[in-house]
C-alpha cells in the first residue's frame, strides 16, 4: 500500500545499536521517576487530573520542563496525559503518594539517592579495581556515612522498610517455624519482618538486634503483644543474642565472604542445637535470562562490599560457618529463603 502525500513511514528498528542507545540513556528514566518523587507530583493528583500549569505552580516547578519529565515517564505507566494535556494517576503513580497505604514514594528516594546513584556513575572502577568507589567519593565506608549522617539514615532506613513490606507478609507466610520458638532479627531495621513473623505465627517469641540507633524507631508495638518481643541493641560483627531462629533479611548481600562467615559464626556460636539459620536474599539462578537479582547485584558492586550469591556460594559461606545447607525455599517474591542447621 502506498503512503498518503506527505505521510512519512518510520522504518523499524531492528539495528541493535538502537536498542544500545535506548540502553545507554535508560538512566534518565530513573532520573524523571526520582523528580517526580521528589516533587511530589503524584500528591498533588490525588484528587484526579491537573493541567501542567496548575501541577507547575503546587509543586513549584516549570511547567514546560515538568511536561517533559512527566511526558517521559508516561511512556511506562507512571502517571498518564490525557487529550486535553491534564496529567492523572495510574497505579504505579498512585504508590508515588506519600499519603497512600503501601506507598513506595521512600523506597524510590532511597533507591535513587547520591549514595547509590554516584557510585554507579563509577562502576567502571568497581569492575577494574575490585573495590566500590564509594569510600573514595563520599569520604568513608557505606554504613560509617549512613551513622554519621542522620538525614541519610533516615532516607535509608525509612526506604528500606517501603521496599520490604510487600515481600515481609509472604516471606513470614512460606517458612514453617517450629513452634514456641525464639526468633532472632539480625539486623531487622524497624523490625518489620519480625513484625510480620509473629503475627503468622502467634506461638512465636522474637528478638530485634540492631544498631540502638535503629532500634528507637522500631515498629513491634504494633504487634499488641509486648511480652512476645525484645529489643537487644547489639553489632552483628560482634556477637548475636541466644535464639533458635536467625532471620538475616538482606544482610549477607551487602558484605563481602569474610565479613559474611564472621557474621553467620557468631549466630552459630548462639544458636540452640536444634535451630536453624534463614538467610533471606536474593539468589542468582543460572542462565542468561533476566533476574532482579542481577541488577541489585551491581547496586551492592558500586556502593558497598558485598554480592548476591548463587545457591552454590551460600553453601560455601554456610559450611565455613559451621551451617549444613538444608534447602532454598521461594517466597513469592525476588527473594527465597535459604536455610541452614548448625553441623555438631
Amino acid at each position: 500500500m502506498e503512503n498518503s502525500p506527505g505521510s512519512v513511514e518510520r522504518p523499524a528498528e531492528t539495528d541493535p545499536r538502537f536498542a544500545l542507545m535506548d540502553h545507554a540513556m535508560g538512566y534518565l528514566f530513573s532520573a524523571a521517576l526520582r523528580a517526580a518523587a521528589a516533587l511530589g507530583v503524584a500528591d498533588h493528583l490525588s484528587t484526579g487530573p491537573r493541567p501542567v500549569a496548575e501541577l507547575a505552580e503546587a509543586v513549584g516547578a516549570d511547567p514546560l520542563n515538568l511536561h517533559r519529565m512527566l511526558r517521559l515517564l508516561a511512556t511506562r505507566g507512571i502517571f498518564v496525559e490525557d487529550d486535553e494535556g491534564r496529567f492523572a494517576l495510574t497505579p504505579a503513580a498512585e504508590l508515588l503518594r506519600g499519603d497512600v497505604p503501601g506507598s513506595f514514594r521512600s523506597a524510590v528516594l532511597m533507591l535513587t539517592d547520591k549514595t547509590f546513584w554516584q557510585p554507579a556513575g563509577e562502576l567502571e572502577e568497581a569492575v577494574r579495581t575490585g573495590t566500590s568507589p564509594f569510600e573514595r567519593l563520599f569520604g568513608m565506608p557505606f554504613f560509617d556515612h549512613f551513622a554519621r549522617d542522620a538525614d541519610t539514615a533516615a532516607v535509608f532506613h525509612v526506604g528500606m522498610a517501603e521496599m520490604s513490606d510487600p515481600e515481609n507478609p509472604l516471606v513470614a507466610w512460606a517458612y514453617d517455624f517450629p513452634a514456641s520458638a525464639t526468633v532472632v532479627d539480625l539486623g531487622g531495621g524497624h523490625g518489620g519482618l519480625l513484625l510480620a513473623v509473629l503475627r503468622e505465627h502467634p506461638g512465636l517469641r522474637g528478638v530485634l538486634f540492631e544498631q540502638p540507633h535503629v532500634l528507637q524507631k522500631h515498629r513491634l508495638g504494633e504487634l499488641g503483644a509486648d511480652d512476645r518481643w525484645e529489643l537487644v541493641p547489639g553489632d552483628f560483627f560482634t556477637g548475636a543474642p541466644p535464639g533458635d531462629v536467625y532471620l538475616i533479611k538482606r544482610i549477607l548481600h551487602d558484605w563481602d565472604d569474610e565479613q559474611c562467615v564472621r557474621i553467620l559464626r557468631h549466630c552459630r556460636r548462639a544458636v540452640s542445637d536444634h535451630g536453624r539459620v534463614l538467610v533471606v536474599d536474593a539468589v542468582i539462578p543460572p542462565g542468561n535470562d533476566p533476574d532482579p537479582g542481577k541488577v541489585i547485584d551491581l547496586l551492592m558492586m558500586s556502593s558497598l562490599t558485598g554480592r548476591e550469591r548463587t545457591r552454590a556460594e551460600f553453601d560455601a559461606l554456610f559450611t565455613a560457618a559451621g551451617f549444613r545447607l538444608t534447602g532454598v525455599i521461594p517466597t513469592g517474591t525476588r527473594l527465597s529463603i535459604v536455610e541452614g542447621i548448625p553441623v555438631t
